[in-house]
């Protein structure tokens, strides 16, 4: 026997072969599981801990599980998906999650029988393919300014949520806000940026029913001098800059050597002349409100308010980007380059609010604002952050059906339908493919029979049922439905999913599946490498005596 040959070190871990993809089907459907139960109308909510001790309690797929913290890589990828798909369309964050643990689960049997894993994802992908195929050919075009049609599927949307119970209230403030801000790009394309243009302010107080969608914008600031200046303007007259409205300091320390008096007064009288010409160049533009992004001196705040011209200071820069949306002015940099132009007259009106004891800025009643503020009112900040997630997902479906107005059943009725689609083209299939091909189309039933669990109905007689309809064909929009378990035409109950959301689901979970399957060699326990010639850092920071601060520490040639 020769000596056994030591490759890797000791105290590297390597896993390979079957082993491996055992444990990475069975770390997925550990995730799968925790979020199983989050699916549907009747779905749990998980309370979750982190690590300031704050709770966040949810029951968005996405939010629970980037609070989770994971051991083992295969459930980390999972995690991923989840964060993709919310990045990519913001909604389906947990059927995600729930389809991609069912195609490995499915796949475990033909790994026990030693199929080669590319095989499977061979199947896989075809299967893929052929669903997405189904998903066009049900999908439903919709009109998108036929305001009952969107609300009835942003509602199916947030169904599943908290805020579900407060009927169209939210639905109702997600489309409101993506029309206000949406932008025809031509071609019939619309962008919806949510991220810059849409800003959701909480605040503690009041009911959930207060809320609303402000046709402009709101900063939680007060005016510079609230006792001299105006907090109520009708059809104000704007000027945003983002340039200091003080005396230019230099730009690192000057000394000035002052010899006489009077000199100390020349620089006084400079540094007043400079603000006033400042303030002067502005309010011949004669506006009714200056905000701009930096500081704004007394001296400034005296001239402007002298005029009857009502100030902001040290707004953020995101803010004031949406204010020049909502009212249509330009974003100044230097005061002298201001021209009429740039002056903002879509706003109605400003006014300054009092909620709780806080001062807010509202520029409201714009004429045709480009960006809005969604203020939500409610008992507690754990019910706002949850309010706001379930805003934050309604606002994404509503975005996607402008993008792509197109609708397939909700309910489980498109998966089911996928699934019977795949069922039957499996017979056609030659070769060894066709068993994996024909799990996957079973692991599609993974999502209906979820929402039937978390219902509480029987589970195998309302499957076997559904199967039995969609055998047939033209019952492509029968599913569940979430809140009862019946067995119902999702067209007349107006359960619907947007057609991005589901085909986006369907690719992300079938391509995770095929990555983790073709994982075979896990190896772990690998340490950052130092650099060379480093050697153990020193556990104490050398402390420089005042003696040798001076010599430069010899370095090593």
């Amino acid at each position: 026997m020769h000596a056994p040959v030591l490759v890797l070190k000791d105290s590297l871990k390597r896993e390979s072969g079957s082993k491996v993809h055992h444990a990475n089907i069975q770390a997925s459907k550990a995730v799968a599981d925790i979020i199983r139960t989050t699916l549907g109308p009747r779905s749990m909510l998980k309370m979750l801990l982190d690590a300031a001790g704050g709770i966040v309690v949810t029951n968005d797929g996405n939010a629970i599980l980037r609070e989770l913290d994971l051991a083992h890589p295969a459930a980390k990828s999972m995690i991923e998906l989840s964060r993709t798909q919310d990045e990519e369309v913001g909604d389906g964050t947990t059927s995600v999650i729930v389809l991609a643990g069912e195609m490995l689960h499915v796949a475990a049997t033909f790994i026990d029988k030693n199929y080669h894993p590319t095989v499977i994802c061979r199947a896989y992908n075809k299967a893929l393919e052929d669903s997405i195929s189904v998903l066009d050919k049900i999908a439903m075009p919709i009109d998108v300014t036929d305001r009952a049609t969107m609300l009835s599927l942003v509602k199916s949307c947030i169904g599943t949520k908290f805020t579900g119970q407060f009927g169209d209230l939210i639905a109702d403030l997600a489309i409101e806000a993506t029309t206000t801000v949406g932008v025809d790009l031509g071609q019939g394309l619309r962008e919806v940026d949510i991220k810059k243009y849409i800003k959701i302010e909480k605040i503690p107080g009041g009911q959930l029913e207060d809320s609303k969608v402000l046709k402009g914008v709101m900063i939680n600031k007060d005016v510079v001098a609230p006792g001299k200046m105006r907090r109520r303007i009708l059809f104000p007259r704007i000027i945003l800059l983002d340039c200091p409205l003080e005396y230019k300091k230099g730009e690192n320390q000057t000394n000035a050597e002052l010899v006489k008096e009077e000199d100390w007064e020349i620089l006084l009288k400079l540094e007043e002349e400079y603000i006033q010409n400042m303030c002067m160049q502005i309010l011949k533009f004669k506006p009714d409100l200056v905000i701009t992004e930096k500081g704004l001196s007394d001296l400034a705040c005296h001239y402007l308010s002298k005029a009857g011209v009502s100030a902001i200071r040290r707004l953020r820069k995101t803010d004031n980007n949406r204010i020049a949306k909502a009212c249509g002015a330009v974003v100044v940099n230097r005061p002298e380059e201001l021209q009429e132009s740039d002056v903002g007259t879509g706003a109605g009106l400003f006014e300054v609010k009092k909620f709780g004891d806080e001062f807010f800025a509202f520029i409201v009643d714009c004429k045709d604002p480009k960006a809005c503020s969604v203020l939500l009112r409610g008992a507690s900040k754990d019910l706002l952050n949850e309010v706001e997630r379930n805003l934050q997902d309604a606002m994404s479906v509503a975005r996607n059906i402008l993008k792509n107005p197109k609708l397939l059943p909700g309910g489980g009725a498109t998966e089911l339908t996928v699934s019977a689609a795949l069922k039957q083209k499996s017979s056609s299939i030659e070769g060894i493919e066709k068993w994996p091909y024909e799990a996957a189309a079973v692991a599609f039933e993974a999502i209906p029979r979820t929402l039937a669990q978390n219902c509480g109905v029987n589970v195998i007689r309302t499957m076997t049922a559904l199967q039995g309809k969609h055998a047939d064909v033209g019952n492509e929009w029968t599913g569940i439905d979430g809140n009862t378990g019946d067995i119902v035409d999702m067209k007349e109950r107006k359960i619907w999913d947007s057609y991005n959301v589901k085909a986006q689901t369907f690719k992300t979970a079938m391509e995770a599946a095929c990555m983790l399957l073709r994982i075979d060699d896990i190896v772990s326990g690998i340490k950052k490498k130092q650099a060379p010639g480093a050697g153990p850092t020193p556990s104490k920071p050398k402390v420089e005596e005042e003696g040798d601060a001076d010599n430069e520490q010899i370095l090593p040639e």
